[in-house]
């Protein structure tokens, strides 16, 4: 029978090195055996109830992880993450995951279908429906796409500014594509004195408001959906 370190490391090899207590019960590791492993520190408790196998490398987006695995402590990643009712990182936490802009990413936001209560007070949920195609698996973390992350985040009243400069870099490194981005925010073109559903007019400001022009015929044209 596998020693509870290797009961353990057999789950955290395919969840970033981590595992919850929840898991680790299930997998037949006792409540004594988790607690000698920390004390011995070849476990480290990165959250409540996540545990950081110490060998297993320190993943990226540690405290992200984290968080998103206490959403659901008992079912493993890799049967997570395809799952249409999945905790998809959103907001702010998907500008960090893809590395764009600079809003502050200490509150782990995520989207759901379904109401989900957390009593972390740096866990912030958002209920909503995202279709597939404006999903990604984003570093082995499920996220909404680039596209919507804009979309999302002006529907949050986030600093136009803010999100201009995440709009300019997603565009710019091709995250996304401006026919995309251009769909997801266009139902807050009115508030920005566009005409309703304007997304293209929209784009258009947030480049400028970014100081972004390179290419700026060939973005209206893709934003438009032109052929050429």
């Amino acid at each position: 029978m596998a020693r509870p370190l290797q009961r353990l490391l057999g789950i955290a090899e395919e969840q970033w090195g981590l595992c919850t207590r929840r898991q680790a019960l299930d997998a037949g590791v006792a409540t004594s055996s988790l607690a000698r492993l920390l004390r011995d520190g070849r476990l480290e408790r990165v959250a409540h109830g996540v545990y950081r196998v110490r060998g297993a490398g320190e993943p990226d987006h540690l405290q992200l992880r984290a968080a998103w695995l206490q959403l659901d402590p008992a079912i493993p990643a890799w049967e997570r993450v395809r799952s249409p009712d999945v905790a998809l990182v959103s907001h702010a936490s998907a500008a960090s995951l893809y590395g764009v802009g600079d809003l502050r990413a200490d509150i782990h936001e995520f989207k759901l279908p379904v109401r989900h209560q957390t009593r972390r007070p740096d866990v912030r949920i958002h209920r909503g429906h995202v279709p597939d195609k404006q999903r990604i698996l984003l570093a082995g973390l499920p996220a909404t796409r680039a596209a919507r992350m804009i979309g999302d985040l002006l529907g949050d009243h986030v600093e136009p500014s803010s999100v201009a400069q995440i709009t300019a870099e997603v565009i710019d490194r091709v995250f996304d594509y401006p026919s995309d981005v251009a769909e997801c925010i266009a139902p807050y073109a009115s508030r920005f004195g566009f005409r309703r559903g304007d997304g293209v007019g929209l784009l258009d400001y947030l480049l400028t408001l970014a100081g972004y022009s390179r290419n700026r015929d060939t973005i209206r044209s893709l934003a438009r959906g032109d052929e050429s």
